[in-house]
């Protein structure tokens, strides 16, 4: 079993109000939706971020919850809440630069290595 690590503070605080009263966090990062990873590229280049969605993940004792983020906020202001999935779920493993991810029955994400430690800290703690 790997280290604990603590999320990030503000993802934390940004993303509580949209939760369930009395939800801890355990774990929280950001995901980026794309067709592929070759988009998540070109709009990066090109500034363009129209079909991209930023999401972001926190991971708490009973679920993982979905909330919708702001693309100017490189998905660090959630919106809203756009679904939960149950706590087992395997989220990893990720590698590379951009791991890819399956959220919410098929969306495909892509997270940044910066939150990888996130990603396997809630699969261990999850018995994956």
């Amino acid at each position: 079993m790997g280290p604990t690590v603590a999320p990030r503070a503000d993802l934390v605080e940004r993303a509580q109000p949209f939760l369930p009263e009395g939800t801890v966090i355990r774990q929280a990062f950001i995901a980026q939706t794309a067709p592929s990873f070759g988009w998540i590229i070109l709009t990066y280049l090109t500034g363009y971020m129209g079909r991209n969605t930023y999401l972001g993940v926190v991971v708490a004792d009973d679920a993982i919850h979905v909330l919708e983020s702001a693309k100017t906020s490189g998905g660090a202001r959630p919106r809203r809440l756009i679904g939960s999935m149950p706590r087992r779920t395997r989220l990893g493993p990720v590698s590379n630069r951009w791991g890819r991810l399956t959220l919410l029955g098929g969306t495909r994400c892509w997270v940044h290595a910066r939150f990888f430690a996130q990603v396997d800290a809630a699969d261990r703690e999850a018995g994956w």
